[in-house]
């Protein structure tokens, strides 16, 4: 089985995330992982530590001459920013500085139930590992999906729907199309006319003191229909996709294909009615192998009872404005018990574009989970005889 670990704080030594369950035989290089790192680090309302972190993979095990061994592959991000909390996060014994403590918990993080939960009174102790410093080891483990995914013809991208009250029109895009506007856009918007208007809200927020949250999507194409499962809830495809989105920091919503936009229309206008050719489907318009069969719409959003259909994967997440603010909201010392202003952490005022490349590493991991269990092998070419017996099985269907 696909699992991952990460482990690592904010501003300990470094990130680590150790992958077990891949396959042997996947081409993998440092310069992959790191190009989804740098597109994590970018867009446009992102803090000061993106300044000091130039984030850069090192993988220590479980690749050799550029091919994945089958064993567990270990990547490791340094912090660079360590260097100037040695003294604070030293994890010798020793008397710890406490007018270094952080007893002023910051409303919307996990500092005040985390020191609850673990009957702590500095809250440095939680949020160094609430911090959505993590993703970076998660972007990471995506972008190693990806390499597997590749493989077989499916490709994940992601792009901004939404920052504030400001929304996208992405119609008529083809998938390329915005694939090739986010890439060169600080606020990864297909639509250059909203894109301006995001960076002018972001701007107003920043000047406010403030932060702004919004809506990103994350699009997988070329995935093949009968990934997931139907007889077991905890094995629906949608609901792991819903589970590791859900967990990455700051999301508070997620959706599959028009999600919570079908409760508003009449069935007739929902679901994708089923057709079929005998010619082969364009694959270049984002389907999967499905034998023949396939739908002119995707409200479904490439998933329908736990089971991917041959349709692109559509996820959406609701992202909430970063709770670290300029202008502190109020809270309680957590050893005085009197009222503060809650303390401020250095922080982003809009991390929205990075989000979405991290939803997007998310989808490629669950994606890569469902095909080794459908596909299953020790080694990419097993699994690539695995795979084309299925596709010929569709065609015959």
């Amino acid at each position: 089985m696909l699992r991952f670990l990460t482990g690592g704080e904010s501003h300990g030594p470094q990130l680590t995330a150790i992958v077990s369950g891949f396959p042997a035989g996947v081409p993998v290089s440092a310069e992959m992982i790191n190009r989804d790192l740098e597109r994590r680090q970018g867009g446009y309302g992102r803090g000061s530590r993106m300044k000091i972190e130039k984030d850069k993979v090192e993988i220590v095990s479980g690749v050799r001459f550029g091919r994945t061994m089958g064993s567990p592959i270990t990547l490791v991000i340094k912090n660079l920013d360590y260097e100037n909390w040695r003294d604070v996060m030293n994890p010798a014994p020793g008397e710890e500085d406490r007018s270094r403590a952080v007893t002023r918990p910051r409303p919307g993080h996990a500092d005040l139930p985390g020191c609850l939960k673990y009957g702590h009174t500095d809250a440095r102790n939680i949020l160094e590992r609430s911090s959505a410093r993590e993703t970076a080891a998660r972007v990471a483990v995506g972008a190693l999906c990806k390499c597997l995914l590749q493989e077989f013809g499916i490709h994940a991208f992601s792009h901004v729907l939404r920052i504030g009250d400001v929304e996208a029109d992405c119609a008529g895009f083809s998938f390329d199309k915005i694939q090739e506007l986010v890439e060169n856009s600080d606020v990864r918007c297909a639509d250059k006319s909203a894109a301006e208007k995001m960076r002018r809200r972001i701007d107003e927020a920043a000047a406010k003191g403030d932060t702004l949250g919004g809506v990103v999507e994350a699009i997988a194409t070329g995935v093949p229909v009968g990934l997931g499962n139907v007889m077991s809830w905890d094995e629906k495809l949608d609901g792991l996709l819903a589970q590791a989105v859900m967990s990455i920091q700051a999301v508070k919503g997620v959706e599959i294909g028009m999600g919570f936009g079908s409760a508003k229309v009449f069935g007739s206008a929902m679901h994708d009615a089923i057709y079929y050719s005998t010619q082969e489907v364009d694959v270049t318009q984002g389907h999967g192998a499905s034998g023949g069969f396939y739908h002119r719409t995707n409200n479904a959003g490439g998933i329908e009872g736990g089971i991917t259909n041959g349709e692109p994967v559509l996820v959406r997440a609701a992202v909430k404005p970063i709770p670290t603010m300029m202008t502190p909201k109020e809270s309680v010392d957590l050893v005085t018990r009197q009222p503060f202003k809650a303390a401020t952490e250095r922080s982003d005022v809009c991390a929205v574009p990075a989000a979405a490349v991290i939803v997007e590493s998310a989808l490629a991991f669950i994606l890569a989970l469902a095909f080794l269990e459908k596909f299953g092998g020790d080694s990419l070419a097993e699994i690539q005889r695995n795979y084309q017996s299925y596709v010929e099985y569709l065609k015959q269907y």
